[in-house]
C-alpha cells in the first residue's frame, strides 16, 4: 500500500450495523465511528438476508398486497443473537413465526422518514452462521409509499386496472418488513397471484390457474442477490413482444406495435457494446416494461424487467437512450451496488459514463462530449436550485435523518459521471478500459462506499507498475472531490454538435430574425433541447415571440414529451398566456419528476392559481414519490 493514501475500513457488529472507518492520507488523520447506513433501522450488522421469498396476492379491489414474506437469515455474530430488527412503513403486520413457532415481536413508533422498526424476539438466540426462517404474515396500507394502483381510467384501454412498484429509495419497507438497505443482498423468489398478468424482477418460471378463469399465480426466480430497492412487481393489461434475441417488451395492447418498433432497432446493440466494455450480461433476460404515464421516473433498473416511462416512445427512436441508461445499471446498481445512499454517485455516476460510452460507440465519439454537454446543464440547475455550497451538491452526501428522496437530483449522476470521466482521462482511456472490468469483477455480487472505490481504484493501477501512472493517480485529491461542494472542474468538451444549436440560438436574440421549420430540419431531437436550453438561458423572448417559436418549429406538436416540456419552458419564461394551459394540459398527461417538477415550478411562477388546480386535479394521477415532491416544490401541506 502506497505511503500517499491508507485507508482500511473495520467492520464490527456494534447495536446495529456499525463500522469504524481509519483514514491516513497526506497530513491527514481521522478514526469516524459511523453507520454504514444511516437509513436503515434494521440490524443487518448482526443478521444479513440470504433469500427472500414473497407469497402475495394482488387485491385490486383493496388496492393492496396481502400474504408473507419469508426471510431467511444468517447470523452474523459471535453472540448468541436474540433479535432480529427489520425495516417497516405503515405494513399492517398480523403475525411472526421463527423456524415455524410463533414469536414475539412489537411493531416501534413511526419515525419519519424511516418508519416503524419491527422488533422480533428469538429468546433461544442463534450463534454465528446459524441461518433461520423468518415468516411474516402481512397486508400493505393505503400510506404504501412503493405502490401505485391506477383505475381502469387511468390506463389507456380503459378497460382493466393496474398497479406497480417503485422501491428505490427505501420503499420497500412499505411493502414488506425487510433490511431495507443497499448494503444487503439477497436471492428472491416470487408467489405472485392476481387476476391479470403479471411481471417482477425475476425470470419467470412458470404460471398455473388457482381460481379458473379469474385468478393465477406467476411465479419468477431471482438468482442473483439484489437488495431491496430492486424489488418490482407490476400487474395490468400487460402483452409482450419480442425486440431482441433475450429482450421483450411489455405494454399495454394498444401500445404494443409502437413499442416493438421503437425499441427492436437498438436493444441487442446496447448489450453488445456494454458487453465488450464490462463483460457478459449476468441477467438472462433483458426486458423492458413500458409503464402507464404515471410512472415518476425516465426508468427504473429493475432487474429482467427495466420499468420505463411512456414517454420514450416519442415515434422517432430520439429517446431510447434512456434504455441504455438502465441497460448499464445491470452492472452498475445492480451488479456492483452503493453501499447506502450517501454514496449514490457510485450506482448513478458509473452508468452515466457507461451509458455515453455506449451512444458514442453507436452515434461515434462526438456524441460523447455532446450527451455531457446536455449533462452539464442539468447538474448546473441542481446546483443552482440548491445553492452552490450546499450539503446536497456533494459527492458524498450525508444521509442522517434525510429521506434520500429530498436528496436526490442530478447531482449523484453528472457530478459522479465527471468524476468517472476524471478519472478517465487522468490515466488515459486505454487504460481506463482495463480497470473497468476489474471494478465490476472484484465487487460483483457486493456493495462498496466511495472509500473502498478509492482503494480499488489505486491498488489497480500502483500494481500495474507504471511509475508514470503512479504519478498521476498520486495527483488525485480524493477528499476534495467527495466533499467539495458546487460544481466540479468543467472539462473542455467537443462543440461540434451543439455549434449550430448555439448558432441559431444567436439568431433568435434578434427580435426580426425569421425563423423558418429548416432551421432545424437537420437537428435531432437532443440538439433541438441543446437550441432551447440556450435560448432559455438568453433574455426572456416576448410571448408573440414564444409562440412563433413553438409554431415555426413544430414543438406545440410534437410527440416527444423532452421536446414539449422544454418548449413550455421557454414560452411560460416568456409569460405568454397561450402556454400557461398547454402546460397545464402536459401536466395532466405525464407523471415523469424529470418533466412534472420543473414545469409545475415554472407554472406556479406565471400562474399560482392555475398551478394550485392543475396539482388538486391530478395529484391522484401522480406516483406517491411524485405527488409528495411537488408538494414540497410547491410548499402544499400534505
Amino acid at each position: 500500500m502506497s505511503w500517499f493514501s491508507v485507508l482500511k475500513r473495520i467492520s464490527l457488529p456494534r447495536s446495529s450495523h456499525t463500522s469504524i472507518t481509519i483514514t491516513a492520507r497526506r497530513g491527514f488523520a481521522s478514526v469516524n465511528m459511523t453507520n454504514r447506513d444511516p437509513t436503515t433501522l434494521s440490524n443487518y450488522g448482526a443478521w444479513r438476508t440470504k433469500h427472500t421469498t414473497v407469497n402475495f396476492k394482488l387485491d385490486f379491489e383493496e388496492t393492496c398486497l396481502k400474504g408473507s414474506v419469508l426471510l431467511q437469515l444468517e447470523s452474523q455474530t459471535d453472540k448468541e443473537s436474540t433479535e432480529v430488527v427489520l425495516d417497516t412503513r405503515y405494513v399492517h403486520v398480523s403475525s411472526v413465526h421463527v423456524n415455524s413457532k410463533e414469536s414475539k415481536w412489537e411493531l416501534k413508533p413511526d419515525s419519519a422518514p424511516f418508519g416503524a422498526p419491527l422488533h422480533i424476539s428469538l429468546p433461544d438466540g442463534a450463534s454465528k452462521g446459524e441461518v433461520i426462517d423468518l415468516v411474516i404474515d402481512l397486508q400493505t396500507t393505503e400510506k404504501c409509499t412503493a405502490l401505485q394502483w391506477l383505475t381502469p381510467a387511468q390506463t389507456s384501454s380503459k378497460k382493466y386496472p393496474y398497479v406497480f412498484s417503485q422501491c428505490q429509495a427505501i420503499n420497500a419497507r412499505s411493502i414488506f418488513p425487510c433490511q431495507d438497505t443497499p448494503d444487503v443482498k439477497s436471492t428472491f423468489t416470487f408467489k405472485l397471484t392476481s387476476t391479470l398478468p403479471v411481471v417482477a424482477s425475476g425470470v419467470p418460471v412458470g404460471d398455473h390457474t388457482v381460481t379458473p378463469g379469474t385468478e393465477k399465480l406467476y411465479e419468477f426466480e431471482q438468482k442473483v442477490p439484489i437488495p431491496s430497492y430492486l424489488f418490482a412487481v407490476a400487474s395490468g393489461d400487460i402483452v409482450t413482444a419480442p425486440i431482441g434475441p433475450r429482450s421483450v417488451v411489455a405494454t399495454g395492447p394498444n401500445e404494443l406495435e409502437d413499442c416493438k418498433w421503437e425499441l427492436e432497432r437498438d436493444m441487442e446493440k446496447f448489450i453488445n457494446i456494454a458487453e465488450k466494455l464490462i463483460f457478459p450480461y449476468k441477467w438472462g433476460e433483458y426486458n423492458v416494461l413500458i409503464l402507464p404515464p404515471s410512472f415518476p421516473y425516465g426508468g427504473m433498473e429493475n432487474p429482467i424487467y427495466t420499468f420505463a416511462t411512456p414517454t420514450i416512445i416519442s415515434g422517432d427512436r430520439q429517446n431510447v437512450d434512456v434504455i441504455a441508461h438502465e441497460l448499464s445499471h445491470s452492472w452498475s446498481g445492480n451488479l456492483v451496488s452503493n453501499a447506502s445512499w450517501e454514496h449514490f454517485w457510485l450506482n448513478e455516476g458509473w452508468t452515466v459514463y457507461l451509458e455515453r460510452r455506449i451512444q458514442a460507440a453507436i452515434h461515434g465519439e462526438p456524441e460523447f462530449d455532446f450527451s455531457s454537454i446536455l449533462g452539464w446543464k442539468g447538474l448546473e440547475d441542481a446546483v443552482t436550485l440548491f445553492g452552490k455550497d450546499h450539503e446536497y451538491t456533494k459527492l458524498i452526501i450525508s444521509h442522517n435523518n434525510v429521506d434520500p428522496e429530498d436528496v436526490y437530483s442530478q447531482v449523484a449522476y453528472e457530478k459522479g459521471f465527471h468524476f468517472v470521466y476524471y478519472l478517465d482521462r487522468l490515466v488515459g482511456r486505454e487504460n481506463f478500459d482495463k480497470f473497468i472490468p476489474h471494478y465490476f469483477t472484484k465487487w460483483s455480487g457486493k456493495s462498496l462506499d466511495s472509500f473502498e472505490f478509492r482503494d480499488t481504484f489505486m491498488d489497480f493501477f500502483n500494481g500495474l507498475g507504471d511509475e508514470g501512472l503512479k504519478s498521476k493517480v498520486a495527483t488525485i485529491d480524493w477528499k476534495a472531490r467527495f466533499y467539495t461542494p458546487g460544481l466540479p472542474p468543467k472539462p473542455d468538451f467537443d462543440t461540434t454538435l451543439v455549434t449550430m444549436c448555439y448558432n441559431l440560438a444567436e439568431k433568435w436574440k434578434d427580435a426580426s430574425f425569421e425563423p423558418s421549420a429548416k432551421d432545424v430540419e437537420s437537428f435531432t431531437a437532443n440538439q433541438k433541447l441543446v437550441f432551447l436550453d440556450k435560448v432559455s438561458q438568453a433574455e426572456p423572448l416576448s410571448a408573440e415571440r414564444a409562440q412563433l417559436l413553438g409554431k415555426v418549429y413544430g414543438l406545440i406538436s410534437s410527440k416527444n414529451a423532452e421536446l414539449k416540456t422544454a418548449y413550455y419552458l421557454v414560452a411560460l419564461r416568456a409569460n405568454d398566456p397561450a402556454s400557461f394551459y398547454g402546460a397545464a394540459e402536459l401536466l395532466g398527461l405525464v407523471g415523469r419528476m424529470k418533466f412534472v417538477r420543473p414545469l409545475f415550478r415554472a407554472l406556479f411562477k406565471v400562474d399560482k392559481k392555475l398551478a394550485l388546480d392543475t396539482f388538486a386535479k391530478n395529484k391522484d394521477f401522480y406516483h406517491p414519490i411524485c405527488r409528495g415532491m411537488v408538494q414540497k416544490d410547491l410548499g402544499i401541506q400534505d
